[in-house]
């Protein structure tokens, strides 16, 4: 993915599909891809259910954006959230949105952002259904910024109370078969961009695997970034002076087997 640190971003925060806990993680996560100079948050505050927001808002300068609940069952805000980001798109003050919901409401919402020639970034919940996460230039879940900054805070990944080895096996197969899939995915898209010699350069297949696949991430899998996870998987790869002082331009092939 290209580098996104100099864009400005709205950050629009659907409260009534996204938890209260980690914000402050979120906000740290988007700082990586540009700057929020919008940050707004819709809900029905007059709802008991948003009261863990309040704190949080005053920590980390979002604004509130109130917007009553006229039908019950019917989540009035998300309309509220589609009318000012189309308002902040013809302002003309941004280059992109992140918008924070797990809801796919907003699939039309990120289609015609990206139509205008914004950048998208998608945060949300491991639920998000796929409309929404495919929609976004890169997808990013919320319970891998949550198990990050446990570990950074605590030194140990987080770990479920009360997992039962029955649990544990599930678990270990459904990451087994998303490891292959991660695999075939990579070897695909290196296939997709090599020279003559099967070489493709890596920066150039990370941003094709999320072209494919907005929510593809490292971090998925336990690796911080992705260079770390091609070396854990069985790929040639060759580091490539640059020209720069101690900067490496790194390529990687599929085995002759795979090719």
């Amino acid at each position: 993915m290209q580098t996104l640190d100099d864009l400005r971003l709205a950050v629009l925060i659907d409260a009534e599909n996204i938890p209260s806990g980690n914000v402050t993680g979120m906000l740290e996560e988007i700082a990586k891809y540009g700057t929020p100079t919008f940050r707004r948050i819709y809900g029905d505050w007059t709802r008991p259910t948003l009261s863990g927001w309040k704190q949080v808002l005053l920590e980390n300068a979002i604004t509130p954006v109130q917007q009553y609940s006229y039908t019950r069952g019917k989540n009035s805000s998300d309309s509220a959230m589609i009318i000012d980001a189309m308002d902040i798109l013809y302002s003309g003050k941004v280059d992109g949105f992140c918008i924070v919901s797990s809801d796919s409401d907003f699939t039309r919402l990120a289609t015609r952002l990206r139509e205008a020639g914004m950048k998208v970034i998608g945060i949300g919940e491991k639920k998000t259904p796929l409309p929404f996460i495919v929609a976004c230039d890169k997808f990013i879940y919320i319970e891998i910024i949550t198990s990050a900054v446990s570990e950074r805070d605590t030194g140990a990944p987080k770990e479920p109370k009360g997992k039962t080895q029955g649990a544990k096996k599930t678990k270990e197969n459904d990451q087994k078969f998303e490891i292959k899939k991660a695999k075939r995915l990579i070897a695909a898209s290196i296939s997709d961009l090599a020279d003559e010699n099967g070489w493709a350069y890596l920066g150039d297949v990370g941003n094709l695997i999320l072209k494919k696949q907005p929510d593809f991430d490292a971090r998925n899998f336990g690796f911080a970034k992705l260079t770390p996870l091609i070396r854990s998987f069985d790929f040639e790869i060759d580091e490539r002076d640059s020209g720069q002082f101690n900067i490496k331009h790194i390529y990687i092939r599929n085995k002759k087997q795979d090719r």
